[in-house]
């Protein structure tokens, strides 16, 4: 029989499967185990994609999470809605086997205006197996002269769309880092150990570990999320059914592990911390079709001004967004930062705030380093995208 919870506990359970809430029964999450519980986090913004992560594993830096990177333990890609995201290594590659093929589909009209056809897609996937063969890797200047050294142009959007066709097929994936530009390697080389499901299997796993690390979530989140089809995600529910809770809100079914304690229902939600400064596209926001529980439906607009598919960095407060925050100059000239409130924040809450955005700064400092406001905030651009989200953001 299913559990009756309310919106309040759909928040505060949500605080605690995304990692923001008060962290009990142990040390908190390292990155690692953040993009493990979570599967997916939405990565083209580089800097972004690192504090999502970073504010889910407090005590971690920018240098912890680009170790994990470098370590081939994270890996950044293109998974899900043709939008980087950074999963597991090893849960990469039987996430494109069951998005990949729609994603593809749904680029095969731009890959004709391109002028991409299966021999030039074959030829390209032929080159990026010699020029990153034995483990070496290129920038995406030096692939795409790689490219252009085997007779492929790639011109305008032709390059973009290849790396993101070797990516979706397999082929290729963002690997470390090297000075500020992340290096292209081959998939199969950079993961050492993959996991290998079958499809029933694999739409089991996603639907698991989607409502483990964002539920209470519905079917119909879960869709968005994925861009899978209803009926997979149905299949995926079969699979994984006994592995989750059904909650019903407000009449309608919603699903999270059920290995996880739902607590005593009707409590208010907790965060870690009474104000917390997330990033702009971060997962406790994007990762639902119904961002209501979260965001009142009035206020969406000033989280993604113009409907221009960026979303701004949140201040979230009890579980919910109650502005957003941007970087500013102070009286000087020196670097801080400014919370944009929806309806105006308390004097605890503004210092909340200052609490929050020196944890971000701090974030961003090498190890040992003080924070000062503002100074931690990378400078260095890391294949940031052209086009903020859906098909195709690339980097």
């Amino acid at each position: 029989m299913a559990l009756t919870a309310s919106a309040r506990d759909v928040a505060r359970l949500r605080l605690v499967r995304h990692g923001l809430g008060p962290v009990t029964g142990g040390s908190p999450d390292g990155p690692v185990e953040v993009v493990e519980r979570l599967l997916a986090l939405q990565a083209q913004d580089f800097t972004a994609a690192r504090w999502a992560v970073g504010v889910r594993a407090p005590g971690s830096s920018a240098d912890d999470v680009r170790r994990a990177i470098d370590d081939a333990e994270i890996v950044r890609s293109w998974p899900m809605r043709g939008t980087l995201h950074f999963v597991p290594a090893a849960d990469l590659g039987w996430m494109l086997g069951v998005t990949a093929p729609r994603v593809l589909a749904g680029m095969r009209t731009r890959r004709g205006q391109l002028d991409l056809d299966e021999a030039t897609l074959e030829q390209a996937r032929g080159a990026a197996l010699s020029s990153l063969a034995e483990g070496r890797q290129l920038s995406r200047a030096g692939f795409l002269a790689a490219l252009e050294a085997a007779g492929i142009s790639t011109a305008g959007q032709r390059g973009y769309h290849l790396i993101a066709h070797l990516a979706l097929t397999g082929t290729i994936c963002w690997g470390r880092q090297v000075g500020s530009q992340q290096q292209l390697v081959l998939l199969e080389g950079w993961v050492r150990a993959p996991r290998r499901l079958e499809r029933e299997e694999a739409l089991g796993e996603f639907v698991l570990r989607y409502f483990s690390g964002h539920g209470p979530a519905t079917v119909q989140d879960f869709v968005w999320w994925s861009q899978l089809t209803v009926a997979d995600a149905r299949v995926g529910l079969d699979v994984a059914r006994d592995r989750l809770t059904e909650l019903q809100v407000e009449g309608i079914a919603h699903y999270w592990a059920a290995a996880a304690d739902t607590g005593e229902t009707g409590r208010p939600p907790k965060q870690r911390t009474p104000v917390l400064a997330l990033p702009g596209f971060d997962e406790y926001l994007l990762g639902y079709r119904n961002r209501g529980f979260a965001v009142a439906d009035a206020d969406f607009p000033r989280v993604v001004p113009g409907k221009n598919g960026i979303f701004l960095p949140l201040v979230l407060v009890n579980g919910r967004v109650a502005g957003t925050w941007r970087r500013k100059s102070g009286p000087s000239g020196s670097p801080g930062y400014e919370a944009i409130a929806f309806t105006g924040l308390t004097e605890r809450q503004r210092t909340g705030f200052d609490r929050a955005v020196r944890d971000y700064t701090r974030f961003f400092q090498p190890h040992g380093a003080p924070a000062a406001a503002g100074q931690g905030e990378p400078r260095e651009h890391v294949e940031r995208p052209g086009l903020p989200e859906g098909p195709l953001a690339l980097p």
